[in-house]
């Protein structure tokens, strides 16, 4: 889960099998902890049924994102390219564009040395001279 800057707030890396909702909802119950000022989610139909009502327990409004015509090819879809830049920002790591972690919280940790780097990067260029 990323904020509307795109900065990492949250990962959970796991398996395949698991779906994005099901992880969703488990992120939900850290989130709601850790930031308890959240109000608001925008998520792509994956996280449809549970995940909304799950939210919803927690006073958190979802809103789902979708395309806008049904025509073929590239739509900017609102709010979605904030997390399909995050997830270009973190494939320019190779460490990150490969799946070589064996165990998925080394793949956690490295997201957050990832973004820890470019948040410093970006501080780094803001600071005077």
């Amino acid at each position: 889960m990323v904020d509307t800057e795109g900065f990492v707030l949250r990962a959970f890396v796991t398996e395949a099998n698991y779906h994005d909702g099901t992880v969703g909802t488990w992120l939900l119950d850290d989130l709601s902890n850790r930031f308890p000022r959240l109000e608001k989610l925008w998520a792509d139909g994956s996280y449809r049924g549970t995940f909304v009502d799950h939210a919803a327990e927690r006073g958190i409004t979802v809103e789902i994102t979708t395309r806008l015509s049904d025509q073929p090819g590239f739509q900017v879809i609102a709010h979605r390219w904030v997390v399909e830049r995050t997830f270009a920002w973190l494939n320019t790591y190779r460490r990150l564009s490969k799946d070589y972690e064996y165990w998925v919280y080394a793949s956690d940790a490295t997201i957050y040395a990832c973004m820890s780097h470019l948040m410093l990067r970006r501080l780094a260029r803001l600071a005077p001279t």
